[in-house]
């Protein structure tokens, strides 16, 4: 993260915030340069990217995230544009930099974009709803059952249409096997399933929303937002959407991609995806593992070993550069006492308390 980068006028900012127990949560930029990215296009990974700027944080909102964005451009000057999910103080910090220099385009990660468009979608469809709640009922029924193999998957609480590929994938399962066992349901258990068929048109058409939306991540993932993207996706999306959620979800991805796109110059291709930050704090959680109880520790600066070329005169010079106590003053400049340092030193202090009560209480 120390190591001089280089400052220029195609660098491309990714960048999220890891959260963690209490009120602590950190800034990680990451950065690739255009006129590497360009040359090869594809997924962004791991190696492409540079940890540009590291900022934990007790607060955050659009004027702190405006600053600290600020602050980075002292190291690579300002960038050609900045990839995001739109998170609320993300989006106001992002808009500040770019309302200050209208050169820096700001694009929205395609992923958080198709699933707000499904959001929107599925809120509005009440079989979706029902076919959620079916879909949990079931699961507490066969889980313990002969029909365990049959479960649904788990549903996430705060999002359920997040968990659309992964139920319509089920539905469309159990409807395979329904359809090959038509005498199997009574007396077997297997009735507890046969609810699924009610749904089988609505299965088809959420289907048809899974395939426009996948076609475009990957075409996004792979190459970008450029000129022509527009015309390139629809092609590719001839002949997929029939059913009118379907047909909804592809004009809306169209308009969206078109209008990204006209951001970039002629014979430009910016990226549109924002997931390898999202892979970099995943692999960052396991690494954490037990330690995430403690909150924000010492090894979030682990994040920055996880990207970018790492080869043995590498790994030198950084030992030789950073001494373990820079590595300790940068600790103690930046992060607070964890979760877990604190309540060590409440319940410490109740130990004390309690052990004086004993006294008193013995010399009573």
């Amino acid at each position: 993260m120390t190591r001089p980068k280089d400052k220029a006028e195609d660098w491309v900012w990714v960048l999220d915030h890891t959260v963690q127990i209490g009120n602590d949560k950190a800034l990680l930029i990451l950065g690739v340069r255009l006129s590497v990215w360009q040359a090869r296009r594809g997924c962004l990974t791991h190696e492409d990217m540079e940890p540009l700027a590291l900022y934990p944080v007790r607060h955050s909102d659009g004027t702190v995230v405006y600053q600290q964005l600020e602050e980075t451009t002292a190291q690579t000057g300002l960038p050609r544009a900045i990839v995001s999910d739109h998170g609320s103080d993300l989006k106001a910090g992002v808009e500040r930099l770019g309302a200050a220099h209208p050169e820096t385009r700001l694009l929205y990660d395609i992923k958080h974009k198709t699933a707000a468009v499904l959001k929107r979608e599925l809120e509005q469809d009440a079989r979706w709803s029902q076919f959620t709640q079916l879909a949990a009922q079931t699961k507490r029924q066969v889980q313990q059952t002969a029909l365990a193999a049959f479960a649904p998957p788990n549903q996430r609480s705060k999002a359920r249409y997040q968990n659309l590929e992964e139920l319509v994938e089920w539905g469309q399962g159990v409807l395979t096997w329904l359809d090959a066992h038509p005498t199997t349901l009574p007396g077997t258990g297997s009735e507890k399933l046969a609810w699924v068929q009610e749904f089988r048109s609505a299965l088809h058409e959420w289907q048809e929303a899974l395939q426009v939306v996948a076609i475009t991540e990957s075409l996004v993932r792979q190459e970008g937002f450029y000129r022509g993207l527009h015309s390139q996706l629809n092609k590719q999306l001839v002949g997929i959407a029939t059913t009118p959620l379907a047909r909804r979800v592809r004009a809306e991805l169209l308009l969206f991609v078109a209008e990204e796109a006209s951001q970039a110059r002629p014979h430009e291709h910016l990226p549109g995806s924002s997931e390898v930050i999202e892979s970099v704090f995943g692999k960052f959680k396991f690494l954490e593992r037990d330690q995430a109880r403690s909150g924000l520790t010492g090894l979030l600066l682990s994040v920055c070993a996880l990207v970018s070329t790492t080869t043995q005169e590498v790994i030198r010079q950084a030992v030789e550069t950073v001494s373990t106590q820079d590595v300790l003053k940068w600790c103690e400049d930046h992060l607070g006492p964890s979760v877990q340092a604190l309540r060590r030193d409440i319940f410490n202090a109740l130990d004390g308390a309690e052990q004086k009560w004993e006294q008193l209480w013995g010399s009573a």
